[in-house]
C-alpha cells in the first residue's frame, strides 16, 4: 500500500467520523429521547384512555323526547389480567365497556339502562342503569356486538331484556365489518351463505 492508498484510506476516515459526529448532533438537536422502558415480565399497564378507533357512537333514535340533545358513546377498555390478555372459558377475549353520556334528559320514575346483545339479538344481556354521573360499566366477550339504551322503570333489574322505548343504539368496531357477497363483482352470492340477511 503506497502513500496515496494510504492517505485515501485516513481521509475516507475522517470523513465517515464526521458524517456520525453532524447525525448525532441532528438526532441531539431534534429532542430526540430513549423510550421509556418496557413493563416488567408479569406487570400489565392498562391503558384507560383508549383510541379513538375503538369508540362506539351511540346514536339518538326518535322514540324517546329530547333525547337528542345528549351525547354518549361507548369505550372498549381492556379487562385488566397477569397474562396481559384476558379471555373467558370460551377462548374470547374479554372487554370492558364504559358507557358515557352527557346531558342525558331525566324522566320521574324512569332510568335508562345499557343492554348487550348479538347481532342477531339472540342473546341480550344487561350491562345496568346509567348512574347519575351518566356512566355506567360492564363486561363483554363477544366479537360482533350492539349496545341499546332503553328507558325503563325505576328497580327493574331482574329483567332480561329491555322492555321500554329504546332511545340510544350503537354497534361495535367488528360489527361494522360485513362480507361482500351480494355485493358488486360478488352479487351472484347470496349474503344468507354467510350468515347475513
Amino acid at each position: 500500500m503506497g502513500y496515496g492508498a494510504s492517505f485515501k484510506l485516513i481521509d475516507m476516515r475522517s470523513v465517515l467520523n464526521s458524517l456520525v459526529v453532524v447525525l448525532l448532533g441532528v438526532v441531539v438537536a431534534s429532542g430526540f429521547s430513549i423510550p421509556p422502558a418496557p413493563a416488567a415480565a408479569g406487570e400489565c399497564v392498562v391503558d384507560d384512555d383508549p383510541p379513538r378507533y375503538y369508540r362506539i357512537d351511540l346514536v339518538p333514535t326518535r322514540s324517546i323526547p329530547r333525547v337528542r340533545a345528549a351525547t354518549g358513546f361507548g369505550d372498549m377498555l381492556y379487562q385488566p389480567s397477569p397474562f396481559g390478555v384476558s379471555v373467558g372459558e370460551n377462548g374470547n377475549y374479554q372487554y370492558r365497556l364504559k358507557v358515557a353520556f352527557s346531558n342525558l334528559p331525566v324522566f320521574d320514575g324512569k332510568e335508562f339502562v345499557v343492554w348487550l346483545t348479538t347481532p342477531d339479538l339472540a342473546t341480550v344481556t344487561r350491562v345496568g342503569a346509567i348512574g347519575d354521573d351518566g356512566t355506567v360499566e360492564g363486561r363483554v366477550s363477544w366479537n360482533k356486538f350492539l349496545v341499546v339504551v332503553s328507558l325503563e322503570d325505576e328497580g327493574q333489574s331482574d329483567a332480561t331484556r329491555w322492555n321500554g322505548p329504546v332511545g340510544y343504539r350503537g354497534m361495535s368496531r367488528s360489527g361494522l365489518m360485513h362480507t361482500m357477497a351480494g355485493h358488486g363483482p360478488f352479487q351472484q352470492e347470496p349474503c344468507a351463505t354467510f350468515g347475513y340477511q
